[in-house]
């Protein structure tokens, strides 16, 4: 069976961080592996703390796997300090895993930073260049690219920006961008841009703006990728798999607290 790793926080709602990520694992047909990075006491309103875990502790987790289980793929997610950035990174160069999705996580949807200072500069050094696909969405493609992203020239202008850090595939997920900044794709309704760029061409993702705010939507796109590249897909075919996997999990949301909705993966 093919296999494919979440590295990433842990969240106790199980709507986001590595329990959604196993929970899309396995609902695609591969199994799931996970290392933790951080314990976070959250609920479906808000972060309220992190508890890091520490650097040897997540090094230790990745030999463990990587010296006993292939893994066809991996996605990381919340990497809360430069630390755990480069025990992450040597761990990549040293096993040669080749199929890596980072997803550049920053800040929670309630607003709370989800890294120390200084992680995210050492992302874009030592991680973004051994990236297969990087999956930002819009707050965090303006920060890594440095450019307000408030329309579509912008937006494409951003991936190639991102591009040049070293990934090889950036995705701009559209989810939080306003729905005022693009034009309707037809029929009058709101429209979803995800931006695909490899270095040679662009592709525009589309799909319908569902209302409501839920819980873990890109840990559930970044995880569905991942899976779809460890079954062997190409990375535009998984990312289009992804976004109607994502699609289809957002139609089918439910509630189980007073905060975000949870996506039925």
């Amino acid at each position: 069976m093919k296999t494919a790793l979440t590295i990433a926080g842990s969240d106790p709602t199980s709507g986001a961080g590595a329990q959604l990520d196993i929970r899309v694992f396995q609902s695609i047909g591969v199994h799931g592996l996970s290392v933790l990075t951080s314990i976070t006491a959250q609920n479906t309103i808000a972060v309220k703390s992190i508890y890091p875990v520490e650097p040897e502790a997540v090094r230790e987790q990745l030999e463990v796997l990587f010296e006993d289980v292939g893994v066809e793929a991996l996605k990381t997610g919340m990497l809360y300090s430069s630390s755990i950035v480069e025990v992450v990174s040597w761990a990549l160069e040293k096993y040669g895993t080749k199929k890596v999705v980072v997803d550049p996580v920053m800040v929670s949807s309630s607003g709370m930073p989800l890294v120390e200072d200084g992680t995210i500069e050492k992302m874009m050094q030592v991680l973004f260049p051994l990236t297969t696909i990087i999956t930002p969405n819009i707050y965090e493609a303006s920060l890594l690219s440095g450019i307000n992203i408030e329309g579509i020239d912008a937006l494409y202008d951003a991936a190639e920006k991102i591009k040049s850090l070293g990934p090889e595939v950036v995705i701009i997920t559209g989810g939080h961008f306003s729905p005022a900044s693009i034009a309707p794709s037809g029929g009058g309704r709101d429209t979803v841009i995800d931006l695909y760029y490899d270095g040679t061409e662009f592709h525009r993702i589309e799909s319908e703006r569902l209302a409501g705010e839920y819980h873990g939507t890109g840990c559930a796109f970044s995880s569905a990728l991942t899976a779809y590249l460890a079954l062997g897909k190409s990375a535009l075919e998984a990312t289009r798999k992804a976004n109607e996997f994502t699609v289809d999990a957002l139609r089918k949301a439910y509630h189980i607290g007073s905060g975000m909705g949870m996506l039925r993966v």
